[in-house]
C-alpha cells in the first residue's frame, strides 16, 4: 500500500470495517502503520508528512478504540455508530461515548456541550427528553502524538433509529399521517430550543431519531448550533443541498432555518405520498428568505396541527413499523 493511498482510506473510510478490512483486520492495521509512521517518512515533503502522521493518529486511535480503550472509567469496544465527525462508542446504561475523530473539531464538541448544558438549564423539562443529556465531557490527550481531544457522554433513549433509516424501510415515502407524528414532534425539539436561545443548525435526516413504538422523537447532534443571529460554523458533508441559503452564504441563521430543514426532512420522508396542503405547507416553512420564513416553532405546531384536522379529523394513535 502507498501512502497517499493509505490516507485517502484514513480519510474516506466510513466505519472500522471499511478501514481495517471485516476478514483480517489486524494484518491492515499493520500494513497503514507501515506506511504511516512518522519515522519511515523522512523522503517525502513536509505537506504529505503532516498528513500522513494525521492518519497514523487517526488510525493508532481508531484501532485502541476498537481494541477496548478505557477513557475515564469508559470502556470502548468497536463504535456503536459513526457520525459526522466522532465515532459513538456504547458505554452501558443506554449513554454513548463521543469521540472525535480529528482533534481539530473540538470546537464543535464544545459547542454540543453549550447547547446541551443551555437546553438543561433554560429548557421545560417536559421537552428534555427530545433532546440528549449531558452526562459527561473531559479532554483526553493521547499517547502518542500529545493531541487533545473533547470527549462527551450522553444519554438518551434506547430503541432509537434515523429517519435515513425510516426512508430506507420506505423507498417510495411514508404515508402523511405516519409522518405528522414525527413532524409534529420535531417542532417540539425546536420550540424547546428556540426558546433557550439555541439554533440547532443541521436539521437533517440522520440527526433526526424516533422511536417507532411510542412515537418518540430525539435531535441530536448539535455540534453545528449557534445562537440566533449565529452563523453556522460547518456544513455536514454531502448534504450541503439541504440547507437554507443563509448557511450556505455564513449569513446569521436564526429559527426560520431548522424550521425550514425540519419541513424539507419531512417532504422528503412523504415522497410522492404528499398531500398538497402539506406540500404548500412546507413550501411556507422554506421561503428563500429568512424573514419571510415562520420563526416560532411553538405556533407553526398549532398550524400544522390546523392542517392536519383538515386532512384528517381528529388525531388519534397510529401504530408505526419499520418493517412495512
Amino acid at each position: 500500500m502507498r501512502t497517499d493511498e493509505a490516507i485517502r482510506l484514513v480519510h474516506t473510510a466510513r466505519n472500522d470495517d471499511e478501514l481495517f478490512g471485516a476478514d483480517e483486520p489486524e494484518r491492515r492495521y499493520r500494513a497503514l502503520v507501515a506506511v504511516l509512521h512518522p519515522d519511515r517518512l523522512n523522503w517525502v515533503g513536509p505537506g504529505v508528512r503532516a498528513a500522513a502522521t494525521e492518519a497514523f493518529v487517526q488510525v493508532t486511535n481508531r484501532w485502541q478504540a476498537r481494541r477496548g480503550t478505557v477513557l475515564r472509567g469508559y470502556r470502548c469496544g468497536r463504535p456503536a455508530y459513526s457520525g459526522d465527525l466522532a465515532d459513538l462508542y456504547d458505554v452501558g446504561a443506554d449513554r454513548l461515548l463521543k469521540l472525535p475523530r480529528d482533534p481539530r473539531d473540538n470546537d464543535l464538541m464544545t459547542r454540543e456541550e453549550d447547547a446541551l448544558r443551555r437546553l438543561a438549564e433554560r429548557g421545560d423539562p417536559r421537552w428534555l427528553p427530545y433532546v440528549p443529556r449531558l452526562v459527561d465531557s473531559f479532554t483526553h490527550r493521547e499517547a502518542t502524538s500529545g493531541a487533545e481531544r473533547r470527549i462527551t457522554v450522553l444519554a438518551t433513549a434506547p430503541n432509537l433509529h434515523s429517519l435515513v433509516e425510516v426512508r430506507r424501510a420506505y423507498p417510495d415515502g411514508l404515508d402523511a399521517r405516519d409522518v405528522a407524528w414525527m413532524w409534529r414532534r420535531l417542532l417540539v425539539a425546536l420550540g424547546l430550543a428556540h426558546r433557550a436561545g439555541v439554533v440547532h443548525g443541521a436539521v437533517l435526516p440522520p440527526h433526526v431519531l424516533i422511536e417507532p413504538q411510542e412515537h418518540g422523537v430525539v435531535l441530536v447532534d448539535w455540534c453545528f448550533s449557534t445562537e440566533p443571529g449565529g452563523v453556522v460554523p460547518a456544513l455536514v458533508p454531502d448534504h450541503q443541498d439541504w440547507y437554507p441559503a443563509e448557511v450556505t452564504d455564513r449569513r446569521p441563521c436564526g429559527p426560520g432555518t431548522d424550521l425550514a430543514m425540519a419541513a424539507r426532512c419531512m417532504t422528503w420522508l412523504m415522497g410522492r405520498h404528499a398531500p398538497r396542503e402539506l406540500l404548500a405547507f412546507a413550501r411556507g416553512c422554506r421561503s428563500r428568505v429568512l424573514r419571510a420564513r415562520p420563526d416560532d416553532a411553538w405556533r407553526l405546531l398549532g398550524e400544522l396541527d390546523e392542517v392536519l384536522h383538515r386532512l384528517y379529523g381528529p388525531r388519534t394513535f397510529r401504530p408505526f413499523t419499520l418493517n412495512p
